[in-house]
């Protein structure tokens, strides 16, 4: 990982909002406590994991700096026999409420589609593999129901934990995208101030407009960070190449822009 990449990711994750505030969909978003990082040491944090389970590090980092909040538990596995049925993210206990918690994690960028009528349906990973409504539906139909399997109750008892007393909820941070040139799209009774940036497909990128910037391909765990000055930005030119071999693979990737007059914005460029 870059130098100081453990602390940037956990202040990113920190200043990243919630997807929903209070209670949406059926489900209560977690209140994330409120930090002073002024004096938080990120520590080591595996190079060789995937994105969302360096992120899983980063929640629990921050919760072990908070005041107010334990984990008792991580990765708690749920098995029917020789069979893995499924994991809860994180058991937490407030000390001021007295009051644990299940929470599931999800860290997610998500493009906005306008021509789907939805809103909640027009919210899909930059590949569209990874869909938001279908997320809700495992978060609600499998992952909180699983506190209830009975394999897990003797693994509570060892943590002095009533499965029956335990608030669920998910801790569903997220980065929107709206399409180029449309901001007026709307996502009720999804979060704003969730929108961080645009998309637009690579037929549109390969024009006029996009060639007077410059470009950044940042890496997957630099998608969470905001753009930085000093990174190594090409041409518009240098970009569409690397950009068009992503396409060929059906690999949507995110720029970093840098526009003439010093600002810099995210943009993903899509193959669909």
């Amino acid at each position: 990982m870059f130098v100081g990449m453990e602390a940037r990711l956990c202040r990113a994750f920190y200043h990243t909002p919630p997807l929903w505030t209070h209670n949406q969909f059926g489900m209560e978003q977690f209140d994330f406590p409120q930090l002073d990082l002024t004096t938080f040491a990120a520590s080591p944090i595996p190079a060789k994991l995937r994105l969302g389970h360096k992120m899983e590090h980063v929640f629990e980092q921050l919760i072990g700096f908070s005041h107010d909040w334990k984990v008792l538990a991580k990765n708690l596995l749920v098995d029917e026999g020789k069979t893995r049925v499924g994991e809860l993210d994180f058991i937490l206990f407030n000390t001021t409420e007295h009051r644990c918690y299940h929470i599931e994690l999800a860290y997610k960028f998500y493009v906005v589609d306008p021509t789907i009528s939805e809103p909640i349906h027009r919210l899909m990973g930059p590949n569209k593999r990874d869909m938001f409504f279908t997320k809700l539906d495992k978060l609600r139909e499998k992952q909180f129901p699983l506190l209830s399997h009975g394999t897990l109750v003797p693994k509570l008892e060892g943590l002095a934990v009533d499965n029956n007393e335990i608030t669920q909820q998910p801790c569903f941070k997220a980065q929107l995208f709206l399409p180029y040139g449309n901001a007026q799209v709307g996502i009720r009774p999804l979060n704003k101030k969730c929108v961080v940036g645009h998309w637009v497909r690579f037929d549109d990128f390969d024009s006029i407009e996009f060639k007077e910037y410059e470009y950044y391909l940042p890496y997957k765990q630099e998608w969470v960070l905001p753009p930085e000055q000093e990174r190594p930005y090409l041409s518009h030119f240098k970009t569409l190449l690397e950009v068009n071999l992503r396409m060929l693979k059906e690999n949507a990737p995110m720029l970093w822009v840098k526009k003439p007059n010093g600002i810099l914005e995210k943009l993903f460029v899509v193959w669909w």
